[in-house]
């Protein structure tokens, strides 16, 4: 039992430790899942693989698939498993097979087959992620986390930006696309060895030292909802399943899946497509493309970790957390819309020089929203279910962003193909489709929960 000198003693921040591991893995995540937009051109080119647009989105839109689907079993499993070995298994598959993408040559059927694969081993990121998000910080502290795990994803694309464009000048098209697969995959390995050797639960840390009795009552310090053998039972990782069924019958569930199935593919869009726009409609090289997209991933960073922070604002102010979370994802919705000014400013006519330079402020901007909007949407999950539910609940999500991700990919596909002859138009279409997606997914998650309601009868 604790005692008053346990808790008046100075709290141990062991929690940002674990946060920066997830941080390490999902920017892991993203650097290997982007280097394929930067391999585009060579892909498409007559020089390269001689692929369609079509061929070249069938690739990511199957990864997307696979990825997408696997997620909401993946989110079962590591409820069942716990996010230790959960995640651990899912960095292993994926950095495998992302090495393996260097050795199936040309064929579209074997890319999108070791793709698919791919995908299935990045599936369990996120449901790991937030539910390790979930047993180590305190319902105030969970979007600020996670914006900062999730600026990851960022970094990640960023170093892609960079790294892939350099594989390929330095070894040459022919070997750097393979270059870039085999380095990028292998550097996930070594993440392992420092996530096995510093992470376990709050309560086995505690045992060991590494976190004190401060410390442990603060992670679980808003568990009050919660009766007292529940929070004995999260506190001490006990894993109880919950099946689908059961929680499909909760709107806090199909709020949390059109959440994401409106506003995921977005982002799949901008980390795939972005090159392919700024080569065809500035006329930029590969080169050239580097510091435009390490930008846009650049600012993102500040859109999810302060995105993660509005929240509190209001929480500060005496609003629920519920309250205080959709008005923070409304006010961000909001910032999207600019991408219909995207081609108007990106017109090399009007604004000569300067158009790159103004349609990639906006990009910056729609993306820095997207980061603040998925700091936030993963943790309305958290402030609504028990722990035991959170990674089955956001593989759910994850089929449902999976699912917008493919038929975004297919579009673009279809509509660049159909406009191959006009690129500017093909993009002002496609931006048009971002733009009103997160106000239309807040609308929807609105209806579906007016109210704070916490579930406690799982």
């Amino acid at each position: 039992m604790s005692t008053l000198n346990d808790l008046n003693q100075k709290m141990t921040k062991y929690r940002w430790a674990i946060c920066s591991l997830l941080f390490f893995s999902t920017t892991i995540n993203y650097m290997d899942r982007n280097v394929i937009s930067f391999l585009k051109e060579y892909f498409c080119s007559p020089d390269g693989f001689a692929w369609t647009n079509s061929q070249f989105s069938y690739v990511t839109a199957f990864f997307t698939a696979a990825y997408a689907g696997v997620t909401v079993f993946s989110g079962v499993i590591i409820d069942k498993i716990g996010s230790k070995l959960g995640l651990a298994l899912s960095l292993i598959v994926w950095s495998i097979c992302g090495i393996g993408n260097a050795f199936v040559g040309i064929s579209v059927s074997a890319h999108v087959i070791i793709r698919s694969l791919f995908g299935v081993g990045e599936a369990g990121n996120f449901p790991a992620s937030i539910k390790t998000v979930t047993e180590w910080f305190p319902k105030k502290e969970r979007a600020l986390a996670t914006g900062i795990f999730n600026s990851g994803s960022n970094i990640g694309a960023m170093v892609s930006a960079l790294f892939v464009p350099w594989c390929l000048i330095h070894f040459g098209d022919a070997s750097g696309w393979k270059m870039a697969y085999i380095l990028t995959g292998s550097i996930g390995l070594v993440w392992l060895i420092f996530w096995f050797m510093l992470y376990d639960t709050p309560r086995k840390l505690k045992e060991k030292g590494k976190i004190n009795e401060a410390e442990f009552a603060y992670i679980h310090s808003d568990d009050v909802e919660l009766t007292p053998e529940q929070r004995k039972a999260e506190a001490d990782g006990i894993v109880e399943k919950v099946s689908w069924g059961k929680l499909l019958k909760y709107p806090q569930t199909w709020s949390f899946f059109f959440g994401k199935f409106m506003t995921d593919g977005i982002w799949w869009f901008l980390l795939f497509w972005l090159p392919d726009y700024l080569k065809k409609q500035f006329d930029m090289t590969t080169q050239e493309v580097m510091w435009p997209t390490f930008i846009v991933f650049g600012i993102a960073i500040i859109g999810s970790v302060f995105g993660g922070s509005v929240p509190m604002f209001f929480m500060n102010k005496g609003w629920n957390v519920y309250k205080a979370r959709m008005m923070a994802m409304l006010i961000i919705a909001l910032f999207p819309v600019l991408l219909l000014l995207t081609q108007f400013f990106g017109d090399k006519a009007v604004f000569g020089s300067y158009a790159m330079y103004l349609a990639t402020a906006i990009i910056c901007i729609a993306g820095a929203a997207h980061q603040a909007w998925s700091a936030n949407i993963f943790t309305t999950v958290s402030d609504m279910f028990p722990k035991k539910a959170i990674a089955t609940v956001t593989g759910i999500g994850g089929l449902a962003g999976g699912i917008g991700g493919v038929l975004v990919q297919l579009l673009a596909g279809f509509i660049t193909d159909l406009y191959s002859s006009k690129p500017e138009t093909a993009y002002m279409i496609m931006f048009g489709v971002c733009a009103f997606a997160y106000v239309i997914a807040w609308v929807i998650m609105k209806l579906l929960v007016p109210k704070y309601k916490i579930i406690t009868d799982l």
